[in-house]
């Protein structure tokens, strides 16, 4: 597959010379989003495209699931994202020819993004075949301010001679998502035609519909409408199409301009009258605004972020632009999200369709606490809507507590390949933790989100789940880590402590809000029986290897010969899983997870031997692996590795480093690259009850700096070989941090620095399997 070229910027994502041939990336890249409407980045004339398409964050259909043998507890209905209404196309023909950028070169083509002004601009010059040159420029945009309204601007300029222009600009609704295939018709019965059109309006500006999903039963509404100088305009409106058509006669230096503005909406209740006119209103908004209006409005937005979360690295001009590009889209993806999940592709792609896993609350919402803790709180809000839900399937499970989706959009579990998912037990987890660093990041406590219930629940469930053996010791039998490589196996180490943690956090937090924990039907008793079982958590260990086995065994299983399978990845597209099972390959990083999750668990040689160990025996497959190997080889003081696994990570869609970014971008990535950087190089960690920092200076890079929100305030911290500087951005009150172990104080107006240490590693850098070395 064709991959854009990008050039390399601080602020922009430009691609001066539009590919054609390299769509099924491009439009991934320049996608634009809320968190609530998200927009591919597709031409404005619709064709050629790779995957068109306009999502709503909560939007969704299902449909059946059917197994070749039926089993208890199996999820009997699928779900998948679905587009709505696309209001991006606007065909343009000039002197009757219409714009096909595969029938000819254009003399200019190219696109850009600005990361500071949330603008996607398109820019094209060519001339036609009545010998007029002729300029196009777009520019689009998904408000950050109103959650419903995106506006596209569409000027057509004549330069050197007259020119007849007709412009078709349409509303259209959805189609069946291509990665939901599957040869029951019940499925295609489904997604080939989601909507039902239930009520329309127009006029001569453009139009509106309101359309319900046959099954899902989620209504929305769409409405469009055209601010035109320059020409003329008249709409036509069917049962799901909308069409505008503008037309202008243009003499030489005359242009046509269209500002064309969205609204989406959505609801389970509303009438579709009533949602018909939300849209309607939210289009009469944007109008109101202007397109200038909403550009500033935009770029206010924007320049607040940047002041409060910027990066910057001196040394390596395209891991700058790519740090930023993440930030930007970890912000933008979430910034007003609302009632709904952050999806593996967020709304940039149909990849995953549309589900939302573990790596939102293990690698996003972590990342936003220090960031964007707003956002943060709408996610783990939504996440705690779903107990319910989380309740019922413990039941179907027998056991007790709630046992989180681990594929989902509205918290039903749809996952229908249960060792990779219902066996994934350390999901729930991972969950919890999330609540509680909220909790302890922000200092609103856990409770503050619905955290306290969270926790309980899934501290039963681990109760439930455990078991005490004769000797005393608790296991966890039957489980899969996060390395999917490695399924249904006993005591895997990340599991353990992470069930561990769940318990002890669990019992903290109803120590703090007694009275809430009563209600829950918590008492001294049960509080005594999770911390025992806690104390009691069984942790492999090979006396002879010196390494903690990832699980029971895990180092006793044959070895992958990787010198024979250089080129056999993904592993699970070329071997059975019935092979790779038991065998010492890795999709990705697991044993070395617990290394930072569960830091307070080993010691620096252990660390030390066990990144060595699973350096050599992981081959990320997973785009989550690289930010967490990012991570913990900076732990072992290996910063120069770190360093690479952080480019892997931040390059993940700009490059295309996995060849699927045609699918929509990696969430999980966009938030693990901030980690890498600030948990990585950096050395922060959030799990104390102090912010700590360990900072390293890689050899490729000279300065270092980022931003971060603890307990109300805002701090800047800037690593050079001279050492760190922290200054109080933002808050009124000092603040302790601790930097390699030394309690400094950070006031405002008095900022604290620390010499910058010299990496000391117990062991050299260790070694990846044969052609799996970090792509940077």
């Amino acid at each position: 597959m064709a991959k854009p070229t990008f050039e390399i910027d601080p602020w922009q994502i430009r691609e001066p010379s539009v590919n054609v041939d390299a769509l099924a990336v491009s439009e991934s890249v320049f996608s634009l989003s809320n968190g609530y409407v998200g927009i591919r980045g597709t031409l404005d004339e619709a064709e050629p495209n790779q995957v068109r398409g306009t999502f709503l964050s909560g939007v969704y259909e299902t449909h059946p699931l059917s197994y070749p043998e039926e089993g208890y507890g199996h999820p009997t209905e699928g779900q998948a994202m679905i587009r709505v209404a696309d209001g991006t196309p606007l065909r343009l023909a000039v002197d009757g020819v219409p714009l096909d950028v595969t029938t000819f070169t254009p003399q200019v083509h190219e696109r850009t993004l600005d990361l500071r002004t949330g603008v996607l601009h398109r820019k094209m010059a060519w001339r036609t075949e009545t010998g007029t040159r002729v300029e196009l420029e777009s520019q689009r945009l998904v408000s950050l301010r109103e959650r419903s309204l995106a506006a596209v601007r569409y000027r057509v300029r004549a330069l050197d001679g007259a020119a007849h222009v007709v412009v078709r600009s349409e509303l259209v609704l959805g189609e069946r998502p291509p990665e939901v295939d599957s040869p029951d018709p019940r499925v295609a019965d489904a997604l080939d035609h989601p909507f039902e059109t239930l009520t329309t309006s127009n006029n001569e500006s453009g139009g509106a519909f309101a359309a319900r999903t046959r099954r899902s039963g989620i209504a929305i509404a769409a409405a469009a409408q055209h601010v035109v100088s320059g020409g003329r305009s008249d709409t036509q409106q069917l049962e799901d199409h909308v069409i505008t058509t503008i037309t202008a006669d243009l003499d030489a230096g005359e242009s046509l301009t269209i500002d064309k503005f969205l609204g989406q909406v959505w609801s389970r209740q509303s009438h579709p009258d009533s949602l018909l006119e939300a849209a309607r209103t939210v289009v009469d908004s944007g109008i109101d605004l202007g397109w200038d209006g909403l550009a500033e409005i935009q770029r206010s937005v924007l320049d607040q972020m940047w002041a409060s979360a910027d990066v910057e690295v001196d040394g390596d001009p395209e891991l700058q632009q790519a740090l930023r590009y993440n930030l930007f889209t970890l912000f933008t993806s979430t910034a007003l999200i609302h009632d709904a999940p952050l999806g593996g592709k967020g709304l940039t792609g149909l990849g995953y369709s549309g589900h939302t896993f573990w790596d939102i609350e293990g690698f996003v919402i972590p990342a936003l606490c220090l960031l964007f803790p707003d956002a943060a709180a709408r996610l783990l809000q939504w996440r705690h809507a779903t107990l319910d839900a989380a309740r019922d399937r413990a039941m179907v499970l027998g056991v007790d507590g709630a046992s989180f989706a681990w594929r989902t959009i509205d918290g039903h579990e749809v996952s229908a390949y249960w060792p990779a998912s219902t066996a994934a037990l350390h999901v729930n987890a991972d969950i919890s933790r999330a609540f509680w660093l909220y909790g302890n990041v922000t200092g609103r406590g856990a409770a503050s989100v619905g955290g306290l219930e969270v926790l309980v629940d899934t501290a039963r469930l681990w109760m439930s789940v455990g078991h005490d053996d004769f000797e005393g010791s608790w296991h966890l039998f039957g489980v899969t880590g996060p390395d999917e490589y490695t399924g249904v196996v006993d005591d895997n180490v990340f599991t353990n402590l992470m069930a561990r943690r769940n318990l002890l956090r669990a019992a903290e937090a109803c120590e703090e809000s007694p009275e809430q924990a009563g209600q829950l039907g918590v008492d001294a008793a049960e509080l005594h029986r999770w911390r025992s079982a806690a104390a009691a958590v069984h942790v492999p260990w090979d006396e002879r290897k010196q390494v903690h086995p990832m699980n029971t065994n895990f180092t006793n299983y044959r070895e992958w010969r990787f010198e024979d399978k250089q080129d056999s990845y993904p592993v699970q597209q070329h071997q059975h899983y019935a092979k790779f099972y038991r065998r010492q390959v890795l999709k990705q990083a697991d044993m070395v997870q617990a290394l930072w999750w569960c830091r307070e668990d080993f010691t620096a040689e252990q660390v030390a031997r066990d990144v060595d160990y699973y350096e050599a025996r992981t081959v990320r497959d997973s785009s989550l692996s690289a930010c967490v190997q990012a991570v913990v080889c900076a732990q072992a003081q290996h910063p120069d590795l770190a360093y690479r696994y952080l480019r892997e990570s931040a390059l993940t869609d700009l490059a295309d480093v996995r060849g699927d970014t045609v699918k929509g971008l990696h969430m999980a990535s966009v938030g693990g690259t901030w980690l890498a950087f600030a948990a990585g190089l950096g050395g922060l960690r959030e799990d104390a009850d102090d912010l700590e920092l360990s900072p390293l200076l890689p050899s490729q890079l000279v300065r270092m700096r980022y931003r971060v929100r603890w307990r109300g305030r805002l701090l800047d911290v800037e690593t050079t070989g001279q050492g760190t500087t922290i200054t109080m951005l933002r808050g009124d009150e000092p603040v302790d941090v601790i930097v390699d172990g030394v309690r400094l104080e950070v006031a405002p107006g008095r900022p604290a620095s620390a010499p910058l240490r010299v990496p000391a590693p117990l062991l050299p850098e260790p070694t990846q399997p044969v052609g799996r070395e970090p792509n940077a």
